[in-house]
């Protein structure tokens, strides 16, 4: 008798699919399964290498993109200043 369980290929693709389509963690589906973390680790990171996702942005999305980093990046500089400027009141205050 076999210590290692075999599995279908359809209840693999379902096991992935049930990780990827719901973005649960392996850990938690798997034991929903009944089966090994790391075995449904394997086969969540074999059909990530065979269909790779491609996020190619828009136009517009880039544009947007764009927008936000600068806007972030000025209030990073703002916040930054409004730090420095309350450190040095407080210590004119002592």
């Amino acid at each position: 008798m076999s210590k290692y369980r075999k599995f279908t290929s359809e209840y693999r693709e379902e096991a992935v699919k049930m990780v990827i389509q719901t973005q649960r963690p392996t850990a938690e589906v798997a034991r929903e399964l009944g089966i090994n973390e790391g075995t449904l680790g394997t086969w969540v990171g074999k059909y990530r290498n065979e269909h790779p996702v491609t996020e190619e942005l828009s136009l517009p999305d880039r544009a947007k993109l764009k927008e936000l980093e600068r806007e972030n990046r000025e209030l990073r500089l703002t916040n930054d200043f409004l730090k420095k400027a309350a450190a040095y009141f407080a210590r004119e205050q002592q």
